[in-house]
């Protein structure tokens, strides 16, 4: 029985070893440590990625409610950055009064007031202005 343990045990050394010794040999190690991407330099020829083109929307504008729930209610659903949530009637009165092309207006261009900042399109890249206007008419009608 001892001896089946020392040549167990010295089996195991020389594969250990064996596993040892190729891991270090130079193909794996280059193999490893290979650079993950190439470095261009000037005049080089660099391959180009194809364009991203965005969907477009055969369908037409979608709706101010659509652009509300996808763009505008991270905000005006929890009043991240002093912005007036939809619904809280209190915080609207004074926006209402100033008429809705001023509100659409802030919308398109951005608004710095005095308890919060609208960013320019609610940073919504992909907005149109009817589209933007038409979310600033659904917040306005379910707010007042």
């Amino acid at each position: 029985m001892q001896k089946i343990k020392v040549i167990l045990v010295a089996l195991a050394v020389t594969l250990a070893g064996a596993v040892s010794a190729d891991h270090m040999k130079s193909h794996t190690v280059k193999e490893r440590t290979k650079p993950t991407g190439k470095v261009y330099r000037v005049g080089d020829d660099v391959p180009k990625a194809a364009p991203v083109v965005a969907a477009t929307q055969s369908a037409g504008p979608r709706s101010g409610e659509d652009i509300y729930t996808q763009k505008c209610a991270a905000c005006h659903g929890t009043g991240v950055a002093g912005a007036p949530k939809v619904g809280d009637s209190g915080v609207w009165v004074d926006r209402i009064a100033q008429g809705e092309e001023v509100l659409i207006s802030h919308a398109l261009e951005g608004f710095q007031g005095s308890t919060g900042f609208m960013p320019a399109r609610g940073t919504c890249t992909d907005c149109s202005d009817e589209e933007i206007a038409a979310a600033v008419k659904h917040m306005v009608a379910n707010s007042q």
